[in-house]
């Protein structure tokens, strides 16, 4: 009997990344727009760029902004915008999701975006570790017809996160994939692996590079004070190389 084939996938703002990420064996992308700030809806002509370079499924975040996901009409309204744009231009799924004010998951809404994305796979990402109850979500999720569930199983790293993620797992028996993400690593996927039975991993693989730049202008910032601007995160090719030698051994 054939192994079942584990899922990697890679997420990135940069082109450079998305080459390093298939370049390296990864199955899809995520892309996104400002992954330091947790990823943002990307510009269409960075995708289009990327789909003329790239064999592998991309998957685009949809998220009109940082911060949490209780969105009003307005960012409502881009959400769709942007889904029906990324379809027409040939978007392989979406990676989204929207929460009520009290947490839990925003059937109503999600189930318009579900529709507008028809043809294209649906991940709900980590909104998903943000919501009140994630058991009841992941029965909503699957009434909705989501394809995706991005979890870190509620904590800040995958690691943490074991205990819930392996029950989650159990609960989902093969309705929806599960994919573990945030700080997964070729180290720690056997781990996570063995603890959840989970099949589908999701990490950046970043590594921080110096900038081209030769003129340093050191005392002005443009953004985050903490954060240097002439270094660069960039998804590194042997990292995603190391994540699926580990994942094919599995």
């Amino acid at each position: 009997m054939a192994k079942e084939k584990k899922e990697l996938e890679i997420c990135v703002d940069r082109v450079e990344s998305a080459l390093a990420a298939e370049r390296g064996g990864a199955d899809r992308i995520e892309l996104c727009g400002n992954l330091l700030i947790g990823g943002t809806t990307p510009e269409a002509e960075f995708f289009r760029i990327v789909k003329s370079r790239l064999q592998i499924p991309i998957h685009v975040m949809v998220r009109p902004r940082y911060g949490d996901f209780c969105y009003t009409e307005d960012e409502f309204s881009m959400l769709c915008a942007a889904i029906k744009e990324f379809k027409n231009l040939g978007a392989d799924g979406i990676v989204c999701g929207i929460l009520k004010p009290d947490g839990r998951l925003d059937v109503e809404r999600m189930a318009e975006l579900r529709s507008l994305s028809q043809g294209m796979r649906f991940t709900l990402h980590r909104a998903f570790d943000l919501c009140q109850d994630p058991f009841e979500a992941l029965e909503q999720a699957c009434r909705l017809g989501i394809d995706i569930i991005l979890t870190s199983g509620q904590k800040q790293r995958a690691m943490d996160g074991l205990e819930t993620l392996k029950a989650l797992e159990e609960q989902a028996k093969g309705r929806i994939l599960l994919q573990a993400g945030a700080s997964v690593s070729s180290e720690n996927i056997p781990l996570l692996y063995e603890k959840t039975g989970i099949r589908a991993y999701h990490m950046s693989g970043k590594v921080l590079l110096d900038s081209p730049m030769l003129f340093r202008k050191k005392d002005v910032s443009m953004g985050i004070a903490s954060m240097s601007e002439y270094e660069i995160m960039q998804t590194d090719e042997n990292m995603v190389r190391e994540a699926r030698v580990v994942l094919d051994q599995l």
